[in-house]
């Protein structure tokens, strides 16, 4: 059991007494596996998920979503629509794919799906970012993992295009049950979120056929621009 504070929760009774540790703090000394601090240098190094915003927010309009969230949102999402990919799609590989799919905005930056010009840069920007993050795995987890990014970006496996499906499936539900949160400040129409039917359509038609409702109800209740 833990000691704390009086009304300070989870704090050592050494806390006070400890300076401020200086950033980035070293590895512990004496480790001697290689590999495995690398593994953990890597994981470590990809904690700064967390801090890229998003511009799509909470649905409790708290705050905005950050990339971490979203991978592991886009993971529940492929286990509980799972049913409606097509057959044959391995679904240990989709995780795995969603996981790492956005792993480049730690360098790269969130890219704004409805700004014209953050997107004609954006494939440029995301490949630099990879050429710089897989590599600091060892080769033979950095070679598959980055095989599984360019998969995802390719769209040219069922498995990828269930995947970028879901990926463009999870912010307009965000976006539909918040009001629009992000459609409205932004002048988003209708005809701009029809412009990637074709992604979610080909990972998924039936959840296609639930977006188009729910971008219909949009419109005709205000969050989305006709």
């Amino acid at each position: 059991m833990t000691s704390a504070e009086p009304g300070r929760p989870g704090s050592h009774p050494n806390d006070a007494a400890a300076p401020p540790p200086t950033l980035p703090v070293a590895p512990p000394q004496g480790i001697t596996d290689a590999r495995l601090a690398r593994q953990i240098a890597f994981l470590m190094e990809i904690d700064k998920l967390k801090s890229v915003l998003r511009r799509s927010n909470l649905v409790d309009l708290s705050r905005p979503e950050n990339d971490a969230e979203h991978s592991w949102h886009l993971a529940m999402l492929a286990v509980v629509l799972g049913e409606y990919a097509a057959a044959g799609v391995d679904h240990g590989r989709v995780l795995r794919m969603l996981l790492v799919h956005d792993l480049v905005e730690i360098y790269a930056g969130d890219t704004f799906v409805y700004d014209p010009h953050a997107v004609a840069g954006q494939q440029q920007r995301e490949r630099a970012a990879a050429d710089q993050l897989f590599p600091q795995l060892p080769p033979d987890q950095a070679t598959p993992l980055r095989a599984l990014w360019e998969e995802f970006e390719r769209r040219d496996t069922a498995d990828a295009r269930f995947a970028r499906a879901l990926d463009r499936v999870q912010p307009l539900l965000l976006n539909f049950y918040t009001g629009g949160s992000t459609w409205r400040p932004h002048g988003v129409r209708h005809v701009d979120v029809l412009a990637h039917r074709e992604v979610i359509e080909q990972g998924s038609p039936a959840l296609w056929e639930y977006v188009r409702t729910m971008l219909d109800a949009a419109v005709r209740r205000g969050y989305l621009l006709s």
